[in-house]
């Protein structure tokens, strides 16, 4: 109902600018900031004061009393203050109609159209095949999966993509660490040779009882060290990439075998936080292409050959942004290379609209030069790509202030260590509160908390994760907003099979807030989609539990009056516009506690 209102009252606010002279009128309608102004403002008057060579407040006052005579449906008064807003207050059966509308959409409510027929491909996670995923992956992952349903509940056809870079020095040192260190026996040869004929003299994860991407990150720190103290251990090492780029069939062999643990890790851990890839890339698969994309610049004249043989971009005069060399004086390539490679296999794979990537910010400037180079190539304009930045996680100190994980300092923390963590804190209290909750529901709680605590900020922020402050029921946090998705199930519960019906009222009472905030859950979600960011949902969904609960505080919801009907219409509309904005964040709901 809210939306066609508010297009509604647009047109009309157009029809006026437009009778003015202003040709195409942008008009923003936006949430009141306070009650007292109404629930929607515009602040056209502002905007426009210059180009009508009026003052704000003469046009603002046009503006209401033309609004007033076009005795626009829903609306009860109209208003103006200094130094110009515009405002609008619903009348009680807008307030009802609201609530109507939720309870017909239910899981629909709040999807739109905004990006109906477009493809996006989102690129998220990505992680080096070589280490285990730690918090920083989590944030990337959070965030690029809230972005994947974000999309689609805004119409879009979306991919969820990854690469790995698989190849390498740094794999290399996996496989040496492999060879080296996860032999069952000091005795057995540590060579690819004997790998290859007799692999069952080698460790696996589960005979170490170790989690796969655990047992290979080992590998690495293993290959790692040997590396920078072995001149023999650097040596092996090296001829390794010399031999897998020469398609050595036991090199690769042992490439594959080490890399299955990494592959398998990861899926297990995207299972638990419930995401995924449809697609992902492989760096060994593409990266050769890359010099081909590098000779078309050169043969368009956008790229050139230096004089030791190095090839740059020429972007400081269309782009003003720093050439980049595309590819080394050597003739090998760097990992813009293959991103051009990679990135047209995209577009054309997907036949995409939009391409994002989820990277650190300290990769900005990288993608500014690889899109703008995509754009000289002819494989899409630099509005068709978007970089994500995110900021640092760090943990908590002692002090209470922010540190930054290293793995130096021994300070990073995995995925499954942090959600085990939370898990384990909700099962003790539990237990100290004596309940026994159904099987499953302290890892649905231990998700949704930490999910929410990553999404609840803006993603260019750093961010501290604080374990107690996640699980805090009364506060800024997602086991907030589950407790009291709890408690309007559990309303809901008692009044067993009566009908709920947003009927007729003269008065919304103490609720008057509570379902003015039911109002906004759409526009929330089109400004999310707008700015690609979910964290506004997240902020949203804290405000709206707040109404609740400070409703529920001051009235009886079973109380048999004729009001009954209408405050559990409330109550269920409160729970699915909380359900469907938690599923928005990829958390799920539990139905009791």
């Amino acid at each position: 109902m809210i939306q066609e209102f508010k297009t509604t009252v647009q047109l009309a606010i157009a029809d006026f600018l437009i009778g003015k002279g202003i040709q195409t009128p942008v008009v923003l309608l936006e949430r009141a900031a306070e009650s007292q102004f109404g629930e929607f403002s515009t602040n056209v008057a502002m905007r426009y004061a210059k180009e009508l060579k009026q003052s704000p407040m003469d046009i603002a006052k046009e503006l209401t009393e033309y609004l007033q005579a076009q005795d626009l449906q829903h609306v009860e008064k109209v208003d103006c203050v200094a130094p110009g807003f515009v405002n609008l207050y619903l009348t009680q059966a807008a307030f009802v109609s609201q609530i109507s509308t939720i309870l017909r959409a239910d899981k629909k409510f709040g999807s739109n159209t905004l990006l109906a027929g477009e493809k996006w491909v989102i690129e998220h996670t990505s992680p080096n095949p070589n280490k285990a995923m730690h918090l920083g992956h989590l944030r990337n992952n959070l965030i690029g999966m809230g972005l994947v349903r974000l999309l689609k509940v805004a119409g879009a056809e979306v991919v969820s993509d990854c690469i790995y870079n698989d190849r390498g020095i740094a794999i290399a040192k996996v496989m040496y660490g492999f060879l080296v260190h996860m032999r069952k026996n000091a005795t057995t040869p540590a060579n690819i040779e004997h790998f290859a004929a007799h692999p069952e003299d080698w460790y696996t994860p589960a005979e170490l009882e170790l989690k796969p991407e655990v047992f290979i990150a080992q590998c690495y720190v293993q290959g790692e060290d040997d590396f920078k103290k072995s001149i023999e251990a650097e040596q092996i090492t090296r001829q390794m990439v010399v031999d897998w780029e020469a398609k050595d069939e036991r090199v690769w062999q042992l490439w594959r075998h080490v890399l299955s643990y990494a592959y398998a890790g990861n899926e297990r851990i995207l299972s638990r936080l419930g995401s995924y890839w449809d697609k992902i890339w492989y760096e060994h698969e593409h990266y050769e292409t890359g010099k081909e994309y590098v000779q078309k610049g050169l043969e368009k004249g956008v790229f050139q050959r230096l004089e030791d043989g190095a090839v740059l971009t020429d972007l400081e005069v269309d782009y003003q942004l720093s050439d980049t060399v595309l590819l080394k004086k050597d003739g090998t390539s760097l990992y813009i290379t293959q991103d051009l490679a990679l990135t047209d296999l995209k577009k054309k794979t997907y036949e995409a609209d939009k391409l994002v990537w989820v990277v650190g910010p300290e990769q900005s400037l990288s993608f500014k030069q690889l899109f703008a180079a995509c754009e000289q190539l002819g494989i899409g304009q630099v509005s068709d790509f978007t970089h994500i930045a995110y900021g640092y996680v760090g943990l908590k100190g002692e002090d209470g202030t922010f540190q930054k994980m290293s793995s130096r300092a021994g300070t990073v923390v995995l995925i499954d260590d942090v959600i085990d963590g939370v898990k384990a804190t909700i099962e003790e209290r539990f237990s100290e509160s004596e309940k026994t909750p159904e099987p499953g529901v302290a890892e649905t709680l231990a998700l949704g908390a930490v999910k929410f605590a990553f999404l609840k900020s803006d993603s260019k922020q750093d961010i501290t994760f604080d374990v107690e402050q996640s699980v805090d029921v009364a506060g800024d946090s997602g086991m907030y907003v589950l407790y009291t998705y709890v408690r309007t199930q559990s309303i809901l519960r008692k009044a067993s099979n009566q009908e709920l019906e947003a009927a007729t009222v003269t008065s919304q009472g103490e609720a008057a807030e509570l379902v003015r905030c039911l109002l906004y859950f759409e526009d929330v979600v089109k400004k999310s989609v707008d700015d690609l960011s979910v964290h506004h949902i997240a902020q949203y969904l804290l405000e709206l539990s707040s109404e609740f609960n400070s409703w529920y505080a001051k009235e009886t919801v079973l109380d048999g009056s004729q009001e009954e009907a209408y405050k559990l219409a409330i109550t269920k509309a409160t729970g699915i516009t909380l359900q469907n904005g938690l599923r928005i964040l990829g958390i799920d709901t539990v139905e009791k506690i």
